[in-house]
């Protein structure tokens, strides 16, 4: 039977909301530093001014995106990752990915590092749809993952509690999922250590 994200929830919740501390004093590498940064740039460019984080943890990335001047709205899954944003002055509410409480087309931009690889292959077009809703036509999307073989379950080595689901993805899958709402406007990998980052640009289309 095919795993739903609706059967993962209650455990990711308890999992991040146990895990807000110490998730709060990690420095960011600095190839996610570089990722964020080719971002921003992008968006400065095309002059977009509103951006939505989904699973934005402790908010130092929309934190990060505040002080470079955009407008922010941070969603997360758990309530106590969304308190450390609000510590942090951002806008946050407790929201998953098919829910996202927000209206048709109501942000410039999309920033997701490291959390739609909690969504299983069932629901990632679902997700995928509910995304570029809320995007204006012409609005970008990065979508940043772990990533380069397929694995869908519960990872046995988690160090958190209860242990979580993820949903790794071959390039091409990836690739494949992406372009039925969107249109890629990069695609590269990171090689960090033994494991490989997946980073996408994607644009709503007009």
């Amino acid at each position: 039977m095919s795993i739903r994200y609706g059967d993962v929830l209650a455990d990711l919740r308890q999992a991040y909301d146990g895990g807000a501390a110490e998730r709060d004093t990690h420095d960011k590498e600095p190839w996610k530093v570089a990722e964020r940064a080719a971002f921003a740039d992008r968006l400065h460019a095309e002059q977009r001014r509103t951006l939505l984080e989904l699973g934005a943890g402790t908010g130092q990335d929309s934190r990060h995106f505040m002080d470079a001047g955009f407008e922010v709205v941070a969603v997360d899954l758990s309530p106590e990752m969304v308190a450390r944003c609000r510590a942090k002055g951002v806008d946050a509410r407790v929201a998953d990915f098919l829910d996202l409480g927000l209206p048709d087309a109501s942000v410039d931009a999309v920033y997701a590092l490291n959390c739609l690889l909690h969504v299983p292959d069932t629901d990632l077009p679902a997700v995928l749809d509910n995304i570029r809703r809320v995007l204006v036509p012409g609005g970008l999307f990065f979508l940043g993952v772990w990533g380069g073989l397929h694995h869908e379950g519960v990872l046995v080595a988690d160090r958190h509690e209860p242990q979580r689901f993820f949903a790794w993805r071959t390039d091409d899958a990836l690739l494949a999922f992406a372009r039925t709402s969107f249109e890629v406007e990069d695609f590269h990998t990171v090689a960090v250590g033994e494991y490989t980052f997946q980073s996408l640009t994607l644009r709503r289309p007009w």
